[in-house]
């Protein structure tokens, strides 16, 4: 998936989500690097809610590593 978080670039971005107890695991992986991010969320708050907080804190993961 495609996923333009307001940055200059678009990036393509992986999603995965899991169901943990009452909970979903999100991760989000960048294929250029590898680098991951991963958030525990509500369902209830929807699946897009989800992506785009992942895709948030995969966002800051790559710009504190400097990627």
């Amino acid at each position: 998936m495609r996923y333009s978080s307001g940055m200059a670039e678009e990036r393509e971005t992986i999603f995965e989500f899991v169901r943990v107890g009452a909970a979903v695991k999100v991760t989000a992986v960048d294929p250029a690097t590898g680098t991951e991010a991963t958030i525990v969320g509500d369902p209830a708050a929807g699946e897009a809610a989800l992506r785009r907080l992942a895709r948030q804190k995969l966002d800051y993961v790559l710009a504190k590593a400097g990627r």
